[in-house]
């Protein structure tokens, strides 16, 4: 029996982009179907975040045009990571696997074949993963690779190069309901739900159309996301310093009541605001990092839903999977 496939595609202000990638994210899924591979009920899930634009218009007239276009629409923009959830616990109990992957056509597309491949032979979970990155700037790739390697020195599981371009399946979906969290990164939390895994590498374009949704900002915010989601080795780092720290301080009081006795003490204004500076620095460091995981907790105990659907192209009810 055929797999049936599910391509999660989360669009915020895609209007300029949406109506070209759309066809060719239906070209790959009926050459997925002709070659056997997915089951012919196989569709593409739009996820709409919020948009501003006309995004979710013109996913409904997608929907109405094909039977492999559906779409659902957040009540409002929730950001990447819950849109991408949304359509992953939408379709989980539709299809057989999943594949996500953005709007924008800067992932191979063509990969799909590779990642139906590794599932047909055992793999739950494929990664894509960049095999290079000649299209970016040097500002762009060294920050990007930047921000993997904090990833991974932090504590965050993640694989290299790899975004959210994937394929599960749905056994790995319903274990991945039960994580309950809502502060989300999906790329750190897919690692954590083990299951054979594997990856298929390619290279990326340019965007086709529109602009990336993706600036420094939000990519520093994504790097902070992941690691306090992930990880405690920021608070273990700064009990570190702070030991580091009392050690130095106290070494500080030992030399500072040796030379009173020695009779060489002087007024030293620069050396002591230079020291009080230093560890009020460290402490407004410390209380920033502290705050941050403050935050997380605060906003987990309020067990707010981490995505809401108000608009479906299609009744869910019968699209369940037989």
């Amino acid at each position: 029996m055929l797999p049936r496939l599910y391509i999660i595609i989360p669009c915020y202000n895609e209007e300029e982009v949406l109506p070209i990638t759309s066809q060719l994210f239906r070209e790959e899924l009926e050459k997925l179907i002709a070659r056997n591979k997915v089951a012919p009920d196989s569709r593409i899930l739009f996820v709409n975040d919020g948009s501003t634009d006309s995004t979710w218009e013109i996913i409904r007239k997608l929907s109405e045009e094909c039977e492999l276009f559906e779409g659902i629409s957040q009540s409002r923009n929730r950001g990447h990571q819950s849109t991408l959830l949304a359509g992953l616990m939408e379709a989980r109990e539709l299809c057989d696997i999943t594949i996500s992957i953005d709007c924008d056509g800067q992932d191979d597309i063509a990969a799909m074949d590779k990642m139906v491949d590794e599932y047909l032979n055992g793999a739950e979970i494929v990664y894509g993963v960049r095999s290079a990155r000649r299209t970016d700037t040097f500002f762009k790739r060294f920050t990007a690779q930047s921000f993997y390697r904090l990833l991974n020195r932090m504590g965050a599981e993640v694989v290299y190069n790899h975004a959210d371009y994937r394929l599960v399946s749905s056994r790995a979906l319903r274990e991945f309901a039960d994580f309950r969290e809502v502060n989300i990164f999906l790329r750190g939390m897919f690692p954590l739900v083990g299951f054979k895994s594997t990856c298929v590498y390619y290279e990326r374009s340019e965007r086709l159309a529109g602009k990336s949704h993706y600036p420094l900002s939000k990519m520093l915010g994504l790097a902070i996301d992941g690691i306090t989601s992930l990880s405690i080795k920021p608070i273990r780092f700064i009990t570190g310093m702070g030991i580091f720290v009392a050690l130095l301080s106290f070494i500080g009081v030992i030399w500072s009541v040796i030379q009173y006795f020695l009779h060489n003490t002087i007024i030293g204004w620069s050396s002591t605001v230079s020291i009080i500076c230093f560890i009020g620095g460290i402490q407004l460091i410390s209380i920033g990092i502290l705050g941050e995981y403050i935050g997380k907790i605060y906003m987990e105990t309020k067990s707010r839903p981490r995505y809401i659907i108000s608009e479906r192209t299609f009744d869910r009810d019968e699209a369940e999977k037989p």
